[in-house]
């Protein structure tokens, strides 16, 4: 009984562990995999199996007629009602703003405010390029905030993390709780992540002094190591096949909910509970 109450007492120490799947991103198509989500049917579908194995927020992405990457409100519309529809009210929707080569930094923020969707990824470098975009950004974010849709910054790097602070540190962001990503690998050769590529970005941090809610997304078949990394660590993690179409044995993943799965059920190894969508909405400061 008293290892058993260690043990609850350890895992009390961290906020419950937020699954994010990321089903689909912006370029894969099926024929990397035909279970890959395309439409909004196929997404509240993968939205619901998702759910079930463990994550409580979906990373969102829609296409469009030939199947590249989209922006379109009224596509995300479509696939926000379809995961509404499949999975319910509680499994958070994240939709992303992401540029792709092909938005501006004004159309994506224009997206935003258009669709007023309850939670945003935003990468610091797309939205915020340079000094003469801060002032137009800062605005956004605190509009944002008082909209309360709640953003998620996305840091490709140490010095995206130490940018990031900076703006925090100057006002010019407005995220209470703090939500970042770490891309993990995103520059190594292949895109092949490995879990002590989280260092760079812990240690930035730190010198930082931030304190911020954070989670990882790794490319290739050691994604779930890098989950449980971060788990371990104190992080969140975002999995799916947006970056990664391998389970852990090296075997090709037959949908995103067995991607889910085997973070999901190695939780506790980590010493995390899972979250489900209620408890990931209070660590996101979401109610």
């Amino acid at each position: 009984m008293a290892a058993e109450a260690d043990k609850a007492e350890d895992r009390a120490d961290l906020p419950p562990l937020i699954l994010a799947v990321a089903p689909n991103g912006a370029r894969k198509t099926k024929a990397d995999h035909p279970a890959l989500p395309m439409g909004a049917a196929e997404i509240g579908h993968t939205a619901a199996s998702c759910k079930e194995a463990g994550a409580s927020l979906i990373h969102l992405h829609v296409r469009n007629a030939e199947g590249t990457h989209s922006l379109d409100v009224d596509l995300y519309r479509d696939a926000i009602a379809a995961v509404r529809r499949e999975a319910g009210n509680r499994l958070i929707v994240q939709v992303t703003s992401e540029a792709v080569g092909i938005y501006a930094p004004e159309q994506q923020r224009a997206m935003v405010r258009d669709l007023r969707p309850e939670a945003v990824s935003l990468a610091i470098r797309e939205l915020v390029p340079d000094a003469a975009a801060e002032p137009e950004f800062a605005r956004f974010a605190v509009w944002m905030k008082a909209e309360r849709i709640a953003p998620q910054y996305i840091l490709y790097d140490a010095d995206d993390v130490r940018r990031y602070a900076d703006l925090r540190r100057r006002g010019l962001i407005a995220d209470d709780p703090p939500f970042v990503l770490f891309v993990l690998g995103r520059y190594s050769k292949g895109q092949r992540s490995q879990p002590a590529d989280l260092l760079p970005f812990l240690t930035a941090a730190r010198e930082a002094a931030l304190d911020v809610q954070w989670s990882v997304c790794a490319f290739g078949p050691k994604e779930a190591a890098c989950a449980l990394t971060a788990a371990a660590l104190g992080g969140h993690s975002r999995i799916g096949f947006e970056n990664n179409l391998y389970l852990a044995n090296g075997e090709v993943a037959p949908d995103n909910a067995a991607l889910i799965s085997q973070v999901a059920e190695q939780a506790g190894m980590a010493g995390r509970v899972l979250a489900d969508p209620d408890a990931a909405r209070t660590v996101l400061g979401m109610e």
